[in-house]
């Protein structure tokens, strides 16, 4: 299946504070997760991630850290602020308004292109 660019990125701040309101992440692990979450439908580039990650940070909504793992290599960490809580909360709202519009629509009788059909 083929996820149009702009769905990739509307949903693409959500996903990230969504990733990081769970545990602070890294860059190539927010990748895997993202891929993960999707079943392997999504699949981001590091063009994508990085400008949104400096994005975020530069609004607030999350920040950045330098640690080193136990047996690991130094890596630069990114965790989310109480603003970027509170953002996830307002997008996870306009998600789900849009989701149960969408519903709306695909449960309509005349829907002919219905799921499973």
């Amino acid at each position: 299946m083929h996820i149009p660019k702009d769905l990739v990125a509307a949903s693409a701040t959500p996903l990230v504070l969504g990733i990081l309101a769970r545990e602070d992440s890294y860059g190539y692990a927010i990748l895997k997760r993202v891929g993960e979450l999707s079943g392997g439908e999504i699949e981001w580039s590091e063009g994508l991630l990085y400008p949104l990650l400096h994005r975020l940070e530069r609004v607030g909504h999350i920040e950045s850290f330098w640690d080193t793992p136990d047996g690991g290599r130094r890596r630069k960490y990114y965790r989310i602020t109480e603003q970027g809580r509170r953002e996830l909360v307002e997008h996870r709202k306009q998600w789900v308004a849009v989701v149960e519009a969408l519903d709306g629509v695909w449960q309509a009788p005349r829907f002919a292109g219905g799921m499973g059909a």
